[in-house]
């Protein structure tokens, strides 16, 4: 399971009614090959299902991983920041054995 923080909910939902998406949509979080330490997280707001998704839903904000992301990513916890050393999503991964100096990248 993935979860948010509140503040990731809210800027997800203003992100959502900025777009002008439609309740349809979802949160699809995904790891993909890249970054400093190997493996590097992914957002985008998606609509259609695949074969092996994983949903879930927390505060309201509907999750899709796909199955390998899901085994990189169980027990993770989505938080925003908008201060002024770190603005933008962070992932707070158990999973992780070593993360980048941004945060941006990970690997197992």
């Amino acid at each position: 399971m993935l979860t948010v923080t509140e503040k990731a909910k809210n800027k997800i939902e203003k992100l959502m009614q900025e777009s002008h998406l439609s309740s349809t949509y979802f949160l699809r979080v995904s790891v993909q090959g890249g970054g400093c330490s190997g493996l590097s997280y992914k957002l985008d707001f998606d609509n259609e299902q695949k074969p092996g998704d994983q949903f879930f839903e927390d505060k309201g904000i509907h999750i899709v991983l796909d199955m390998k992301s899901f085994l990189y990513l169980s027990g993770t916890e989505l938080d925003f920041s908008d201060g002024l050393n770190g603005k933008g999503f962070s992932f707070h991964n158990p999973n992780a054995s070593r993360t980048c100096g941004c945060g941006e990248s990970f690997s197992i």
